[in-house]
């Protein structure tokens, strides 16, 4: 997702965007109060340190690693105590996966790592070593590699997270969207204006929204706005809450001759079949979207009905871009 700056009914000289790279992603925010961009994007990028130190699965030193050394040759489950912002993406992470029925499983760190996404995006992206295993895409060692959510257990009162040995967690599926909520109404309420958060394009909205609502290009690359679509692509508006984008198109990468992307399906240990290119969904909050956008890829053919069942707005984009849009998601223009 892009926001977009031209067309909107709130002129330019009354708000303010900035855009940067950082882990591995496109940051975006956009304030209703010019004067307060430097601060909220000072706040942003604190909130950002913050989760990359507790929840990166490429750094050493983040706590996500180091649950997963403390498991890795344990003979049994391993409880830890955690921090209160660990604990409350895992809290997250644990709730998707209830939500889905397990579509959405936090467990998929380690079957990611054997499948070469084991450092961050952007550095992936330009190798192509061999896999570990071959037998993990031909399913010989695949389904094995997924212990399952209801493995792990977190009491996040007393932040004691248990997994089981050798567990490597992922909480890639839900730690966007959730962040993009959490610092939205965290920056709003310390600067008393509207303001839009958007990381690798899962965006969520906070404070007074501008007239018409907040204008976001729904593709399925994130892009910048003054530059073109990468694919199909629309221009939505949204007053609260937040918009999630999943895509098989964005995060791929070659390993052993095989072309692979992120969303695993946990129950095969290997990629979701290429039913969608992109899912877009709407929601009371992004980490909601999010979650949404993310099953329905792993859901397939069957993602239309039970989207329309929970009635989220969402906007589906097969692999020959045809467009099915569903629950008062706005119909393409011609």
């Amino acid at each position: 997702m892009t926001v977009m700056r031209d067309g909107s009914a709130l002129a330019e000289d009354q708000r303010a965007f900035a855009a940067w790279q950082a882990l591995g992603m496109l940051i975006q925010i956009v304030v209703t109060s010019p004067p307060r961009l430097a601060e909220a994007r000072e706040l942003l990028a604190d909130d950002l340190a913050a989760l990359d130190r507790a929840c990166s699965r490429f750094r050493a030193d983040s706590e996500l690693v180091a649950v997963g050394n403390a498991a890795r040759g344990a003979a049994g489950p391993v409880t830890v105590t955690v921090s209160p912002l660990l604990a409350e993406a895992v809290a997250v992470s644990l709730r998707a996966a209830l939500l889905t029925d397990g579509d959405v499983d936090p467990t998929v760190g380690g079957a990611l790592a054997a499948l070469g996404y084991d450092r961050d995006f952007g550095e992936l992206a330009q190798t192509d070593k061999p896999l570990a295993s071959h037998a993990v895409l031909r399913g010989g060692v695949g389904a094995r590699v997924i212990p399952g959510w209801r493995s792990v257990s977190l009491d996040v009162d007393a932040r004691r997270l248990t997994v089981p040995a050798g567990v490597q967690l992922d909480l890639g599926a839900t730690v966007k969207g959730w962040a993009a909520d959490r610092s939205a109404a965290r920056i709003a309420e310390h600067l008393g204006c509207g303001v839009l958060v958007s990381l690798g394009g899962d965006t969520a909205v906070a404070g007074p929204a501008p007239d018409g609502g907040w204008r976001i290009r729904v593709q399925g690359r994130t892009g910048l706005p003054d530059q073109p679509a990468d694919g199909p692509s629309q221009v939505v508006a949204i007053r609260d809450g937040g918009l999630a984008t999943s895509s098989t198109a964005a995060r791929r990468w070659s390993h052993g001759g095989d072309v692979l992307h992120h969303i695993l399906d946990p129950r095969t240990a290997l990629p979701a079949a290429p039913v969608w290119q992109t899912v877009s969904v709407a929601a009371g909050t992004c980490a909601d979207a999010n979650t949404a956008a993310t099953a329905a890829i792993i859901r397939g053919a069957r993602a239309p009905a039970w989207l329309s069942g929970l009635n989220l707005p969402a906007r589906l984009v097969t692999q020959d871009g045809t467009v099915t849009a569903l629950a008062g998601w706005p119909r393409p223009g011609p």
